[in-house]
């Protein structure tokens, strides 16, 4: 059961940036570059610690969020927000310390949590954004991606740092992100009665 888990969370995880994309190639949605490219090298290096400590399942998860957000980067150079600030140079700082840290203490579960904190302040700018701008955001993709995420817990085959925080966090942030887009956005408020503009 268990390796279904994993295929339905891998599966998911990359079918959910479809929306996305099509509203990015629509221009509904304007995916910063900065964040995505962050949330790629992020994702990639939670990866790396999850598979170098054989938690296939968490591992599984975060190369394909690194497939997900890496598509969204791409695509994002003609069509998305391409602006740097100083908080994006210093989230991009802080996942070369991440890696360095791995390194330095030659522990997957200090990656995997560096990746983590980082990943939660390169998201900042997109809750805010969310928030002011839902209707520049596309809520499905972080639903989508918080389920698959869920699938990924339930795949998991021991209780440890590297096989459970990262699909946890990824549980929280996605639904967090998929929440406040439905509760702001103006037509989703006018069917489901959500929220104050």
């Amino acid at each position: 059961m268990k390796t279904v888990f994993i295929i339905v969370s891998s599966l998911l995880t990359v079918v959910c940036t479809l929306p996305y994309i099509l509203d990015v190639i629509k221009r509904k949605t304007k995916p910063r570059e900065v964040t995505w490219l962050n949330w790629s090298l992020l994702a990639a290096l939670a990866a790396s610690a999850s598979l170098s400590d054989h938690q296939y399942a968490a591992a599984a998860l975060s190369f394909c969020g690194t497939i997900e957000t890496l598509a969204v980067f791409v695509l994002g150079w003609r069509y998305g927000d391409k602006s740097i600030a100083r908080f994006d140079i210093a989230c991009q700082t802080a996942a070369i310390i991440g890696l360095a840290l791995w390194f330095i203490f030659n522990s997957p579960a200090i990656a995997v949590l560096a990746s983590i904190t980082i990943d939660f302040i390169a998201t900042l700018p997109t809750i805010r954004h969310s928030w002011q701008k839902p209707t520049e955001e596309t809520w499905i993709t972080f639903f989508l991606a918080g389920i698959a995420a869920g699938f990924t817990v339930a795949a998991a085959k021991e209780a440890r740092i590297t096989s459970l925080a990262n699909p946890i966090y990824l549980v929280a942030i996605n639904l967090l992100l998929a929440g406040i887009i439905i509760y702001r956005h103006p037509s989703i408020k006018f069917r489901y009665g959500a929220g104050n503009a």
